[in-house]
């Protein structure tokens, strides 16, 4: 039963990756458009979402392969 609980785990988590991604390519596209602005604030806040937000995107679904894998290997 577990086994079924770690596959359904693992969909959700490329559903949450694919969202991250997506939310990194908009705070990617908003740092460019404030680039043209000027505002440092927004500039900043921009730039450090769309880092973690692709941050969190590849390195989630690598963490929890390290735990699937860890796991089959038990």
């Amino acid at each position: 039963m577990s086994e079924i609980g770690m596959f359904g785990a693992g969909s959700w988590l490329g559903i949450v990756s694919a969202l991250l991604f997506a939310a990194s390519l908009y705070f990617a596209l908003t740092f460019f458009e404030q680039l043209k602005t000027g505002e440092h604030r927004l500039l900043k806040q921009a730039k450090i979402a769309a880092v973690l937000c692709l941050a969190g995107a590849l390195l989630l679904p690598a963490i929890y392969q390290m735990y699937f894998i860890n796991e089959m290997m038990r």
